[in-house]
C-alpha cells in the first residue's frame, strides 16, 4: 500500500512537471483590510502609504504598501461618526488626509487629519439640506474642487484655496444649470470629478435625460482669455468673465442614460504631450451590471468630443485610471475589472470580482474587500 502510494505521487509529480500549462497568477492579490465595512474611497500616496474609506466612518491606512491595513479613529466618534458614509479620501502622506462623507443634507462633510488618522477636525458641513456631495479632488494641498448633486436646479461646483477651511460655490452658472429629476451625478468611487489641471475641472453625470461631460469652458481659450495664466484663479476668470458668462459647457456622450441608475460614474485623463489630453469615462446602468453597451467612451480633445468603445468592458463600470506605470488603463466594477491598452478604445477582461473604486495599485469594493495588482499577471500588450 506504501509503496503503490510513492508510484501514485511520483507519477502525478512527473506528469505535472511535464505539463506546459502554466500555473494562472491572480491580477489582484487580496489583503486584509480588517473590516467588512463596504468601501468605495481609495487614495494611495505612493504604492506603500495609501488609505481607503467606506461605511460605517470607516478610514483604513497603509504605511507597507498592504501588508497590513490599520484602522483609524472615527471622525466624530462621540456624535454620529459611525453612521457617515465615507465616499472620498484624499491623502498627501501618511499623517495628513482629508475624508468626504457622502449623504443628504448635513451628512455630506469633510474632515481632516495632520497625526495620521489619532485626531480628525471637522472642515465643513454641507450647508444645503437637499444637497449630496459626489466627489472630491485636489490639485494640491490647498487648491481642491468638490462636485455634488444638483440644488434649486444648479449642479454643486465648489472650489477651496485654502486646504479645505473654505469653499466657495459657484453662483448662477447657466452652464450648470439642469433638471435634478432628469440629471445627477454618482458618488460610486469619488472620481466623477477630475482635474485637468489648476482649478479645471470636468464631471460626468447621468440619469433620464442622458450622460453628459460637463467641462468648464475657460481651458477652451475662446471663451475666457488668459485665464490659463498660472498667476489667475478661477475666481478671478469668473469675474473677467462676467457674472452671466456661460463659463461651462456639456457634452453628450455615448455612454449608457436614459435612466436614474445610469450614466457616467467614472473619469480619468492622462497627457501623453503637452498639447493633447485623453479622457477616458465608464460607467452604465449599475442596475444591469452584466451589460457591456455603453459602458465606455474616449475622448482625445480633453473632454469636448467622445467616441465609444469599440470592445467595451465585460459590464458596468464605476472606476477607471490610467496606470503610467504599466502603460494602460484599468476600469472595474461589481462584476470584474478590464484593461485597456489603446487609450479606452478596446477593453479585456482581468477578472471577475465584485470592486467599486481603484487607486492604483491598490482596489477596493464591498465588505471590506482590498487587493493590490499583480503586473506580473496582467496580459501581455
Amino acid at each position: 500500500m506504501g509503496h503503490l502510494s510513492l508510484f501514485v505521487i511520483a507519477a502525478v509529480g512527473a506528469a505535472v512537471a511535464q505539463s506546459s500549462t502554466p500555473v494562472q497568477l491572480a491580477v489582484w492579490q487580496m489583503q486584509d483590510s480588517g473590516t467588512t465595512a463596504g468601501l468605495r474611497g481609495i487614495d494611495s500616496v505612493d504604492g506603500t502609504v495609501a488609505w481607503a474609506s467606506g461605511t460605517g466612518g470607516t478610514v483604513l491606512k497603509t504605511t507597507d504598501g498592504g501588508r497590513h491595513w490599520q484602522p483609524c479613529a472615527i471622525p466624530d466618534a462621540d456624535k454620529d461618526g459611525a453612521t457617515l458614509d465615507f465616499r472620498g479620501v484624499q491623502a498627501w502622506d501618511a499623517s495628513t488626509a482629508i475624508v468626504m462623507a457622502s449623504g443628504p443634507g448635513d451628512k455630506s462633510r469633510l474632515y481632516k487629519t495632520t497625526d495620521g488618522c489619532l485626531h480628525w477636525a471637522l472642515l465643513y458641513t454641507n450647508p444645503d439640506k437637499n444637497g449630496f456631495w459626489d466627489a472630491i479632488e485636489f490639485w494640491d494641498r490647498q487648491n481642491g474642487k468638490m462636485l455634488g448633486d444638483p440644488v434649486d436646479g444648479q449642479f454643486q461646483v465648489l472650489t477651496t484655496f485654502d486646504g479645505g477651511a473654505h469653499w466657495h460655490a459657484e453662483e448662477n452658472s447657466r452652464g450648470l444649470r439642469v433638471n435634478p429629476h432628469t440629471q445627477g451625478a454618482f458618488a460610486a468611487s469619488n472620481s466623477s470629478l477630475r482635474l485637468r489641471g489648476p482649478e479645471f475641472p470636468l464631471f460626468g453625470s447621468g440619469g433620464t435625460a442622458g450622460a453628459y461631460v460637463y467641462a468648464l469652458a475657460s481651458m477652451e481659450q475662446d471663451v475666457l482669455k488668459g485665464c490659463g495664466d498660472p498667476t489667475f484663479r478661477l475666481e478671478n476668470c469668473v469675474r473677467e468673465g462676467g457674472p452671466e458668462m456661460d463659463v461651462w459647457k456639456r457634452y453628450r456622450t455615448p455612454i449608457a442614460g436614459q435612466s436614474e441608475s445610469a450614466g457616467i460614474f467614472s473619469i480619468a485623463i492622462r497627457h501623453p504631450s503637452e498639447r493633447t489630453i485623453v479622457a477616458v469615462a465608464v460607467g452604465g446602468d449599475y442596475k444591469k451590471p452584466d451589460v457591456r453597451t455603453g459602458t465606455a467612451a474616449r475622448s482625445l480633445d480633453g473632454g469636448k468630443t467622445w467616441f465609444a468603445a469599440s470592445i467595451p468592458p465585460h459590464g458596468y463600470r464605476s472606476t477607471v485610471q490610467w496606470g503610467e506605470s504599466i502603460k494602460a488603463w484599468i476600469t472595474a466594477g461589481t462584476n470584474g475589472s478590464d484593461l485597456g491598452r489603446d487609450d479606452g478604445k478596446t477593453w479585456q477582461p482581468l477578472d471577475n470580482g465584485n470592486w467599486n473604486a481603484l487607486s492604483l495599485p491598490f482596489i477596493v469594493g464591498p465588505k471590506g474587500r482590498i487587493a493590490r495588482l499583480n503586473p506580473a499577471a496582467l496580459p501581455k500588450p
